[in-house]
C-alpha cells in the first residue's frame, strides 16, 4: 500500500511521472468497452483513465471491474491518445480489492433522486455530486479556522451538555440517566433530579454563545465551532435537529463592528472556495443548469452558481433596519396582491419568504437587517435607546440574509448593563439563579461586546447550491430519522 500514488498527484504532477510505473487504487466510476476504466480515489474531483488490454487479463477478473468496485492497478503512466484527459495508465497488473456485485449493489451508474441517496447515506459520498459537496464542506471548515486564527481569535470548546438554554426557547433534547418511564420522585411528586447523573436537569446545547462570552471577556476575541441541537419538529429543506455552528464573540465590539465582521467573514469563506475548489464548483454549477433547463425562465436562478458566489464576494451587503424592512415588504407588489403566506406587521418576525424577497427581488444582493423588536428576540440582546419614529422598543440584533437560503447568520450586541439585563430576564421569566454566573460577568469587569452565530450547513448549502440542507451533512438528523 505504501507504493500507492494518489490520483490527484498523478493528474497534477504528471510531467514528473510520465514514463514511470505507478500504482493507483480507487473505486471504478465506469468501465467502457472492456478496455477503459475511469478510476477515482477521492483525492480529486477528476478520474484517472486506466487502459486495459483485455487479452492480457483473466476474463473472470475483468468481470469484477464493476461500478464502485475497488481495485489496485499498476502500470506505466503515458500521455493519453484520446480526448478528455492528458494522461492515462497502461495497466500491467490489476487486483480486485473489494467487489461490488452490480445485481446486489443498491447504487447504479445513473441519476438517482436525492431522497433515495439519503436512504443510502453510507454509499452516497461515492457519487460525483456528494464528493464535490463534501470536499467543499471540508474547505469551508478549514477556511473558518484559518480566518479566525489569522485574525487573532482563540478557538474555544464550549460544552455540548449544558444546564442552560441560551435561546430561552425550551426546544431542547434532554440528557438523563434516569429511567424515563419511572423516574424517582420527590415527596411532592416532581422528578427528583438530584438522583440524576448531573444532579440537575441538563440538555444538549442549542448554542455555545453564553460560554463564549466568558472567553471573550478574558481573551478578547474567541470563536466556537461545534455541534448544536434543536428539538424543533421542523421538517423543511432548511432545518436539521443536529447541525454545526460557528460563534465568534468579541470584547469591545458594537452592533456595527459585528455586521462588518459578519460580512468580511462570509466573503472570505466564499473566496476561499472559489480559489481552491474550481472543479467542484464547475461540476455543481453544471448540475444546477441541467436541473433547471426544463423549468420556466422565471423559476431558474438568475445567475450560475460560480457567478452568484463571485457577485456576493465582490459586492457590499445591503444594510437596513427591521423597521425599514417592514416598510419595504408592506409596499411590495407581493404583499399588496396577497402573495405572501405570512402577514407582515411591525413586531412579528420576518419569515423566509419575506427574507428572500428582500434579498432576491428588492435588493438582489445579501442583506443585513438590524434593530429587531425586543419582544421577539432573546434576553441577552442589548436594548436600544427609544426612537420616536419606531413603533416599539428594539434591540441591537442583526440577521444576515442570503439568496436561496434566507438567514445564514444571527447575532447581536450583548446587553452589558447589569440592571437592564436583570430587568429583561424578569420580563421574560428567566430566573436569575439559573444564570447567576452570566450576571456576574456584568458585575465584575464587564464591557460592551458582540457576536453572532453562523449555521455551517446553511453556508455550505449556499456555496454548493444544493436545494436541501440534508444533502450537505453526512448523516442528517431530522424528525423521525437517526439512521447511520
Amino acid at each position: 500500500m505504501s507504493k500507492r500514488t494518489e490520483i490527484k498527484t498523478v493528474l497534477t504532477e504528471y510531467t514528473d511521472l510520465l514514463g514511470q510505473e505507478v500504482t493507483v487504487m480507487g473505486w471504478v466510476r465506469s468501465f467502457r468497452s472492456n478496455r477503459f476504466i475511469a478510476l477515482n480515489d477521492g483525492t480529486s474531483m477528476n478520474t484517472l483513465q486506466v487502459v486495459v488490454d483485455f487479452e492480457q487479463f483473466d476474463e473472470a477478473v475483468l468481470k469484477k471491474v464493476t461500478f464502485h468496485a475497488c481495485i489496485k492497478v499498476t502500470g506505466k503512466l503515458v500521455e493519453s491518445q484520446g480526448a478528455g484527459q492528458d494522461v492515462e495508465v497502461l495497466a500491467e497488473s490489476l487486483e480486485i480489492l473489494g467487489e461490488a456485485n452490480p445485481e446486489q449493489y443498491p447504487m447504479q451508474p445513473k441519476a438517482q433522486s436525492m431522497e433515495f441517496m439519503r436512504e443510502k447515506a453510507h454509499f452516497r459520498m461515492r457519487t460525483n455530486t456528494f464528493t464535490a459537496v463534501f470536499r467543499i464542506r471540508h474547505g469551508v471548515a478549514y477556511a473558518i479556522h484559518k480566518y479566525f486564527n489569522d485574525n487573532g481569535y482563540f478557538y474555544l470548546h464550549t460544552p455540548i451538555i449544558t444546564g442552560s438554554d441560551a435561546e430561552g426557547a425550551g426546544e431542547m433534547f434532554h440528557v438523563t440517566t434516569l429511567d424515563v418511564g419511572n423516574p424517582p420522585r420527590t415527596e411532592d411528586g416532581q422528578v427528583d433530579w438530584s438522583q440524576d447523573f448531573f444532579e440537575k436537569p441538563t440538555n444538549l446545547t442549542v448554542s455555545g454563545q453564553l460560554q463564549a462570552e466568558i472567553g471573550a471577556l478574558a481573551l478578547g476575541k474567541v470563536y466556537t465551532f461545534g455541534p448544536t441541537f434543536r428539538a424543533e419538529n421542523s421538517n423543511t429543506s432548511r432545518h436539521l435537529a443536529e447541525f454545526w455552528m460557528i460563534e465568534p464573540e468579541i470584547a469591545f465590539f458594537d452592533i456595527f463592528d459585528n455586521m462588518g465582521l459578519a460580512e468580511d467573514f462570509c466573503k472570505y469563506l466564499i473566496r476561499h472556495i472559489l480559489d481552491n475548489y474550481p472543479d467542484e464548483l464547475d461540476f455543481l454549477d453544471q448540475r444546477i443548469q441541467n436541473q433547471e433547463k426544463n423549468l420556466p425562465k422565471e423559476q431558474r436562478r438568475p445567475m450560475g452558481l460560480t457567478e452568484t458566489l463571485r457577485f456576493v464576494a465582490d459586492n457590499d451587503f445591503e444594510r437596513i433596519t427591521y423597521t425599514e424592512a417592514v416598510r419595504i415588504l408592506r409596499n411590495s407588489k407581493p404583499y399588496k396582491k396577497g402573495k405572501f403566506e405570512y402577514d407582515v406587521e411591525w413586531g412579528k418576525d420576518l419569515q423566509a419568504e419575506h427574507e428572500r424577497y428582500l434579498v432576491e427581488k428588492h435588493f438582489q444582493k445579501p442583506v443585513i437587517v438590524r434593530d429587531y423588536p425586543a419582544s421577539i428576540k432573546a434576553f441577552y440582546m442589548r436594548l436600544n435607546e427609544e426612537n420616536p419614529e419606531v413603533p416599539g422598543r428594539t434591540v441591537a440584533a442583526m440577521d444576515v440574509l442570503f439568496p436561496g437560503i434566507g438567514e445564514v447568520i444571527g447575532g447581536s450586541q450583548r446587553e452589558e448593563r447589569y440592571e437592564v439585563l436583570v430587568q429583561r430576564m424578569h420580563d421574560m421569566g428567566i430566573p436569575e439563579e439559573e444564570l447567576w454566573w452570566y450576571l456576574e460577568l456584568r458585575k465584575f469587569g464587564g464591557c460592551p461586546h458582540a457576536g453572532f452565530g453562523l449555521g455551517f450547513e446553511r453556508m455550505v448549502q449556499f456555496i454548493t447550491g444544493m436545494g436541501n440542507i440534508r444533502d450537505v451533512i453526512g448523516f442528517p438528523r431530522t424528525p423521525g430519522n437517526a439512521e447511520f
